[in-house]
């Protein structure tokens, strides 16, 4: 083994003779005096040439970290020194070891990330070449942790960041360098960095932002790429906005190159995912700037996409598709829309042409690449095109449509497997960092809102319907169904998910009325039956999640006439407690008021249906006529009507208001529901009839009602 080791040894001394015999000075040193010496010797070596992997180890060997702890702490130095040369030896030694990965994690140099910390903003000489060179050093130590594995983690509760960011405002001596640490370690731990030094971060921010606004040179190029790293994950300062925003209207209104203007995209489409588009003025100007940036984006993305076999900027190309995204909020905007009604037309016109570039792209896409990020984020920006947007590009899109079933079928089963459902509510974020390898994604989530509006149309709905999509959508639906289920917390939940579920009723909603065959046929829509029935009971009684039951509850009554002769709806306990739950949705949607100054109530609006009846008065009113619709098929239903006391309450409501305050929409509903029952059932006709229901019935003119009550 000696014989082994001895040529490396030789070797090491050949190389360097003078270090080997300073280590041997500092081996035999008898005190602390002759250890400084020898350190001090050691030290001038090591920064006079490089040094090995071995030859460090030796130095650490030889040294330890007994001696640089002291360094480090010691408050009083030899007669003649500066008071700082003992913790610049320290730093120079700590800075050697933390070469070495395995040094750079130890325990010893991580419990002096504090210490380290506090020299980046010790005053001092800036002229002083020897503290100059302790600053360096520490740099050198403050780095080499954050390239270990869980370096980043110990610098932050270290107080690193807070340092870093008084460091790079103090713009004193390696200023450069905390920015740079900086950057580093905000790309790898960006959620704990702030959590722990918001406040410093923020005055980064505001310097930067003001540096951009105030750049003439080359620097601002520069500072588009550094910017979206210091963005916070909360509320962006007005005052860096304002910033922001002029930097960029001047960088992206003028003749740039692709390598000048690629990072102002791409800064721009993180002010846009942060912050929407409330960071661009309102006014003449900020309408320009807006058209610009759109635009702008879309002849990226036309460029991109449309010539194949080119390599595609995926980052720049998904920046700006957040640009796009932005441009169809702003043109589908009624009030206080930043653009005006010829921008909104020119816009649409150039988004078609970019929406046209990526649907040229999906159609190339083969299952290799089906779960890249970029491809997600394509779907996503159509998903957002289609959302707002179906009769252009018709032809195109009904192409697309099998690829976009196929898509999201692989994604779903993918996160299915995986069993990670938190993954299915995730959001896309345009990230500075670069993504993962894989992305998967609810991609159904982003094509609800298309899809919803294609099922209505014969040409797409038959696509739809041939590359099984219902029987996607019922899988999908049951399962984000459970996570609202008792047993999760539903208050940690994105909107996302109730939005979905809601988009998803009114694609069933659409296939019911279109296309019922395919209901009474396919299997899954008797498990969506299943638990839209054991379901709606819980959550009506839930507060704040009225429109969802609105949705459950009259798609539930329009299935339960298709499937009114499946065993489940016989007057078993889960179609009872489902019916009774719609008549509690029903019921409770008007209630008597007093009117000042009138001895007559009116009718009005409950409390909770009130501030929602825009997007609930077409539920509600299709809900009352597939309840009218399901009276006659389910022999059950008047009797279990007519416990729940609802045909009694609704003529007491009718009868305790004026006729006046009663729309004819309203009577129409209500007549529907009170004919029904009274047809149906002999005892809910005398039950009318003790109610003064012949009376009421004339009063609001309900011949219908009135002449089926006056029958035996």
């Amino acid at each position: 083994m000696a014989s082994d080791c001895e040529p490396a040894l030789n070797q090491a001394e050949s190389r360097n003779p003078t270090l080997e015999r300073y280590l041997g000075a500092l081996r035999e040193a008898k005190n602390d005096s002759e250890q400084f010496a020898a350190l001090l010797l050691v030290t001038k070596a090591v920064k006079a040439g490089d040094i090995d992997a071995k030859t460090r180890r030796r130095i650490f060997d030889a040294v330890g970290f007994t001696f640089p702890n002291r360094l480090l702490t010691s408050k009083e130095a030899p007669d003649g020194c500066p008071d700082h040369v003992l913790r610049a030896l320290g730093v120079a030694l700590l800075a050697c070891f933390c070469s070495d990965p395995e040094l750079a994690a130890h325990p010893q140099v991580l419990n002096k990330i504090p210490i380290l910390s506090t020299f980046l903003t010790a005053r001092g000489d800036p002229d002083d070449a020897a503290r100059r060179s302790m600053i360096d050093d520490t740099y050198q130590c403050l780095t080499a942790v954050a390239g270990t594995p869980r370096g980043p983690r110990h610098l932050i509760a270290g107080g690193t960041v807070s340092a870093l960011c008084q460091a790079y405002l103090g713009h004193g001596y390696g200023f450069d360098q905390a920015l740079a640490l900086l950057v580093g370690l905000l790309a790898a731990a960006e959620t704990q960095c702030w959590k722990e030094a918001e406040p410093d971060l923020l005055a980064v921010l505001r310097g930067l932002s003001e540096d951009f606004q105030k750049a003439e040179d080359a620097s601002k190029f520069e500072l588009c790429q550094l910017l979206p790293l210091f963005l916070p994950p909360t509320t962006v300062p007005p005052e860096c906005l304002r910033d922001l925003q002029a930097g960029l209207a001047r960088i992206l209104g003028s003749k740039l190159s692709s390598w000048q203007r690629n990072p102002a995209l791409k800064l721009a489409a993180r002010l846009a995912h942060a912050c929407g588009s409330d960071w661009i003025p309102a006014g003449s100007s900020g309408s320009k700037f807006l058209a610009l940036l759109v635009n702008l984006a879309c002849v990226e993305v036309r460029l991109a996409l449309e010539e194949t076999g080119t390599e595609v900027k995926e980052d720049v190309v998904t920046a700006c598709y957040a640009l796009m995204e932005l441009g169809i909020q702003e043109c589908t905007r009624c009030e206080q829309s930043l653009l005006k009604e010829p921008q909104k037309v020119q816009l649409v016109s150039v988004m078609k042409e970019a929406i046209g570039a990526v649907i040229h792209y999906l159609l190339q896409v083969g299952s290799e690449k089906q779960k890249e990020p970029f491809v997600f984020a394509s779907v996503r920006i159509l998903g957002a095109w289609l959302a707002e947007e179906t009769s252009s590009l018709r032809k195109e899109v009904c192409q697309l449509l099998p690829f976009l079933v196929r898509y999201a079928k692989t994604l779903y089963e993918e996160a299915e497997e995986a069993n990670d459902l938190s993954q299915q509510v995730a959001t896309l974020a345009i990230s500075p960092t670069t993504p993962a390898p894989t992305w998967p994604g609810d991609a159904l989530r982003l094509l609800l809102p298309g899809w919803c509006h294609l099922t209505v149309e014969d040409g797409p709905r038959e696509i739809l319907i041939k590359e099984g999509a219902p029987s996607l959508l019922c899988k999908y639906f049951l399962q984000q169904w459970e996570l609202t289920s008792p047993g999760h917390d539903t208050s940690v939940l994105p909107d996302s998910v109730e939005i979905g579920l809601q988009t998803c009723c009114h694609i069933f909603l659409n296939l019911v009325v279109t296309a019922p065959g395919l209901i009474k046929r396919d299997a899954c829509f008797t498990s969506l039956m299943n638990t839209l029935m054991t379901s709606l009971p819980a959550l009506v009684q839930q507060q704040g999640r009225l429109l969802l039951a609105a949705n459950v509850a009259t798609l539930g009554l329009l299935m339960a006439r298709l499937l009114s002769t499946s065993p489940a709806l016989q007057g078993t306990p889960a179609s009872r407690g489902f019916f009774a739950a719609a008549i509690l949705f029903l019921s409770q949607s008007h209630v008597a008021r007093a009117t000042p100054g009138s001895d007559q109530a009116v009718l009005a609006l409950s409390p909770d249906y009130e501030g929602i009846w825009a997007d609930l008065q077409e539920l509600w009113f299709l809900g009352m006529q597939a309840f009218t619709g399901c009276v006659p098929l389910l022999p059950w239903l008047a009797p279990a009507a007519l416990r729940s006391r609802w045909p009694q309450e609704l003529l007491q409501l009718l009868g305790s208001v004026s006729p006046t305050s009663v729309k004819p929409e309203m009577v129409a509903a209500y007549q529907g529901v009170l004919v029904e029952l009274a047809r149906a059932n002999r005892l809910c006709r005398e039950a009318m009839r003790l109610q003064a229901g012949e009376e009421t019935a004339s009063h609001y003119r309900m011949a219908a009602l009135e002449q089926c009550l006056s029958e035996p």
